[in-house]
């Protein structure tokens, strides 16, 4: 079996994961949520006209500020939503099973030990603003 092949596995291995199926779960629930998906969509067109307005060469401050006020309340009223809490609750699981995958195969490229190398909680994942590992 060659390399590409034991990826695939993995990837197989990853949607097997109860945090993987919850979070897949939790998403469907949250695309059904007509109420969410209308709060999305108001919370996009908000966003939208926050930037048609920031890129006018005569901007308007008091409008801007109340398309800003009324963008940040949408977005509240999102994250108030059961589903949306629901799906952002198993998305952090499954996050969380990922990153540290994605980590461990990150250490092996640099040359870490396979055996012996994992995840660090103090790890952002992100090596543009890593102080070093261990």
């Amino acid at each position: 079996m060659d390399i590409i092949d034991m990826t695939r596995e993995l990837g197989k291995l990853l949607q097997q994961e109860d945090s993987y199926k919850n979070m897949r779960a939790a998403e469907s629930k949250a695309d059904a949520d007509t109420e969410l998906q209308g709060l999305i969509k108001d919370f996009n067109l908000k966003r939208l006209s926050v930037n048609v307005e920031t890129q006018k060469t005569e901007k308007d401050g008091e409008k801007i500020a109340q398309l800003n006020k009324e963008m940040q309340k949408v977005y509240a009223d999102i994250m108030a939503n059961e589903n949306m809490k629901a799906y952002n609750e198993a998305k952090q699981e499954f996050d969380k099973i990922s990153g540290r995958v994605m980590t461990i195969l990150q250490n092996c490229i640099a040359g870490e030990d396979p055996e012996t190398t994992d995840f660090d909680a103090s790890c952002t994942g992100s090596c543009s603003t890593c102080g070093g590992c261990g």
